[in-house]
């Protein structure tokens, strides 16, 4: 007998109910921006005024935002990929110490890390006042994510033996990781940097803690909007936030569904 291909009428029904549970708050958020005045409604007539408004006040904050989010995808790429092969291949009690420390800043709250590294390097008055130290919570942050999906790809028995028999055939360390490893693994990359850009783009306790007036991410500014502003102004804020961001999310999304379709044949 061939299994149907149609879906229950009550798994439907309850993903169709998430969904608009979901999205029915967004809606509304970006519709608030566009109105002329919110309490009245759509009757108060569309507008562009408010857009505006935030972009002449916190249009700075997109650029630096993603530019800090590519940046730390970079860094998580060059720190967290032999870190995770390390882990991998690694079974002394000091790998499983150093992979429970390493996940530290995920399992506490992003305030205790951020003032932990203000403790440490806030006396570094260039440093602190700069989008580096940003850059750096976001890589404390999300470099465990990055960690934990590379090293999970690298422990596949087929890829041992792989690098088992690129090893008996000659090749070095280095022509082992580059040409062997590490394409067998891309997909799990690419799902990483994905993961990291994501968490570092919107990630708002740890870098509200570390931001000055002059280092504002996205998530800062729209907290700021939230809190001083028309609630319009403040929801126009939320789809200026989309503007920049989703376009970015399903281009990375595409290309990794690109990636994986080709290992996958």
């Amino acid at each position: 007998m061939r299994p149907s291909n149609r879906s229950s009428p009550v798994l439907l029904g309850v993903t169709l109910a998430v969904s608009l549970f979901t999205l029915i708050p967004m809606v509304l958020s970006v519709t608030a921006g566009l109105v002329n005045n919110y309490s009245v409604g759509l009757k108060s007539g569309l507008t562009l005024r408010w857009l505006r408004e935030v972009w002449d006040i916190y249009g700075g904050t997109v650029g630096w935002s993603l530019g800090i989010a590519l940046a730390c995808v970079i860094c998580t790429l060059l720190l967290g990929v032999p870190c995770a092969y390390t882990l991998a291949r690694s079974r002394t009690r000091l790998a499983r110490a150093f992979e429970e420390l390493l996940t530290l800043p995920v399992a506490v709250p992003g305030l205790a890390t951020a003032l932990a590294l203000i403790l440490a390097y806030g006396q570094l008055s260039a440093f602190r006042q700069s989008f580096a130290f940003i850059l750096v919570g976001h890589v404390v942050f999300t470099l465990p994510f990055m960690v934990r999906t590379v090293a999970s790809a690298f422990q596949r028995d087929d890829l041992l033996a792989l690098e088992e028999a690129a090893r008996s055939l000659g090749a070095n360390f280095g022509q082992r990781f580059f040409g062997v490893l590490v394409p067998a693994v891309f997909p799990a990359i690419v799902a990483g940097c994905l993961m990291v850009f994501t968490l570092s783009v919107g990630e708002f306790n740890l870098t509200w803690m570390l931001h000055t007036p002059l280092t504002r991410t996205l998530p800062v500014g729209l907290a700021d909007s939230y809190a001083s502003m028309r609630l319009e102004v403040g929801s126009a804020y939320t789809l200026v936030f989309f503007i920049a961001i989703l376009p970015v999310l399903w281009g990375l999304q595409a290309v990794a569904n690109l990636i994986q379709k080709r290992h996958g044949t």
